[in-house]
């Protein structure tokens, strides 16, 4: 496929580019990048204060609330920042549509490795809480879950980043869309609080499949693929090769509109 040829083609640059774009976001600030650290961390802190110690929400049965709550808080928080960013960076890097001669395809990845920075963190962060509290991660399921949500996030921001640029008032829908995604996906409530079918249209959600897959990486012992999640394993990647197809398909019709509308 023309789009794989022209990801493989400039990958080198893509990564550079993406290591830039993040120092660049923190450049005129005093602590730089430790910003973009400190901020989703701070972030996370306050929701398990809120939630376990004012609220007294409790979480899946046995699991301690941290270790239930941080990897299904991480993993969204990386989606959702680099679904945000990843549909705004034609626009962002206009330049470079307008002057130059360059793959504009690879754009929203730049966008993507610079999100996947922090990303990383907050991986680091969810494994140090659990292994504190005695709970060892499965790498394997971590490993698997990170390459379903990078695939996931291409595919959608496929589509996303094309709209947004011909379309500027998508990027404030995508937000309340985002937000509402939030709500409606099992990070901060249990998915075993619904029942019957209602259960089983949540969790074909691609969202809900990466949040609780990842969880699962942390409290559970068997493998996402296994078991009961055979069929949700099915369904999420038939939506995502669909999603990406259908994204890839309007971003080509669209693209050589972007240098006119920019």
């Amino acid at each position: 496929m023309e789009f794989l040829k022209i990801l493989y083609k400039n990958r080198t640059l893509a990564m550079q580019l993406g290591k830039n774009d993040f120092r660049n976001k923190f450049a005129n600030t005093s602590l730089g990048t430790m910003w973009g650290f400190a901020q989703p961390f701070i972030f996370m802190l306050t929701y398990v204060i809120v939630f376990q110690y004012i609220l007294k929400t409790g979480s899946s049965g046995k699991y301690p609330y941290v270790v239930w709550f941080l990897p299904g808080m991480c993993m969204w928080m990386y989606i959702s920042d680099a679904v945000l960013t990843a549909s705004n960076s034609i626009r962002n890097y206009s330049y470079l549509v307008k002057k130059v001669v360059f793959p504009t395809d690879i754009i929203p990845i730049i966008s993507i490795i610079s999100s996947s920075y922090v990303g990383v963190f907050l991986i680091f962060i969810a494994t140090m809480a659990a292994i504190a509290f005695g709970y060892f991660p499965n790498i394997l399921n971590i490993i698997y879950i990170l390459f379903c949500a990078i695939i996931f996030i291409i595919a959608l921001t496929r589509f996303t980043s094309a709209i947004t640029t011909v379309v500027p008032d998508f990027s404030q829908l995508l937000n309340i869309i985002i937000q509402l995604c939030m709500w409606f996906t099992p990070i901060v409530w249990n998915l075993t609080m619904l029942s019957g079918w209602l259960y089983k249209i949540f969790k074909l959600f691609p969202f809900t499949y990466l949040v609780e897959g990842f969880r699962q990486a942390f409290i559970d012992s068997s493998a996402i693929i296994t078991e009961s999640n055979g069929i949700y394993t099915i369904a999420f990647w038939v939506i995502t090769i669909l999603l990406f197809l259908w994204g890839n398909s309007i971003f080509k019709k669209n693209k050589k509109d972007f240098a006119d509308v920019l």
